[in-house]
C-alpha cells in the first residue's frame, strides 16, 4: 500500500481529474473500467504474466485494504501479484481480496492473471473503479527499480449484483515510455 501524497474517492474517479496531475493517456489506465492486464500487453506489445508473491488467509481482518473490503465476506483470502511482461520487466503491483470459500472457483489456475481466469469462465464482471492514491512506497520503488511517487487504484469486482474481489493496484514509473508522462502534480487541497 501506498504512504498517500493524495488520495481521491468516487466523485474524482468519475469526473477524472486535471491533465496537469495525471496525463490522459495514464487517465484511461486509471479510471477505465476494462482489464489493466489486457492494456498492459496492448501497451507493451508482451504477453503479461503474473508472479504470485502471496496468498494468505486473513479471515476477517481489514488487513490494512481500503475501506471498501469489508463488502468483500470473510473470511478473506488476500493475493498479491507483480504484474509483468514476458521480458520480466515488473509493471504493476496488485492486492486482491476473496471471499475464501469461493476463490478457488474463480481462480482455478493462480499463476496467471484474474482478467484470463474469469475470461476463460465467461464470468461477467462490472469493475467498479471507487479509489485513487498517489504516494510512496520505499519497497515498491525497489521492487519498479524506479524512484515514486506512484499512482494506484482500487475496485470492486461486482458479479451478479454481488460483490466479487476488492482489488488495489500500483502501476509503474517505466509504463511512461508507453503512455507519457504521469504528470503527478499534487497541491495540497
Amino acid at each position: 500500500m501506498l504512504n498517500p501524497l493524495w488520495e481521491g474517492g468516487e466523485a474524482e474517479v468519475q469526473q477524472g481529474l486535471p491533465h496537469g496531475q495525471l496525463g490522459p493517456a495514464w487517465q484511461i489506465l486509471m479510471l477505465g473500467d476494462g482489464s489493466p492486464t489486457r492494456h498492459l500487453q496492448l501497451l507493451t506489445g508482451e504477453r503479461t504474466e503474473v508472479d504470485v508473491i502471496d496468498m494468505s488467509l486473513v479471515g476477517q481482518d481489514d488487513d490494512g485494504a481500503p475501506e471498501l473490503v469489508r463488502v468483500v465476506p470473510g473470511p478473506r483470502l488476500r493475493r498479491q501479484v507483480w504484474l509483468r511482461n514476458e521480458s520480466g520487466q515488473r509493471l504493476a503491483y496488485a492486492t486482491s481480496w476473496w471471499e475464501a470459500s469461493h476463490v478457488d472457483e474463480y481462480l482455478q489456475n493462480r499463476s496467471i492473471p484474474i482478467w484470463r481466469s474469469l475470461a476463460r469462465l465467461r464470468t461477467e464482471l462490472y469493475r467498479d473503479v471507487q479509489g485513487l492514491h498517489f504516494g510512496h512506497s520505499k519497497a515498491l520503488e525497489e521492487a519498479f527499480g524506479q524512484a515514486g511517487p506512484f499512482w494506484g487504484r482500487h475496485y470492486i469486482f461486482w458479479h451478479h449484483g454481488q460483490p466479487l474481489t476488492l482489488i488495489y493496484e500500483v502501476f509503474s514509473p517505466y509504463l511512461q515510455r508507453y503512455l507519457g508522462p504521469m504528470q503527478g502534480i499534487i497541491a495540497k487541497p
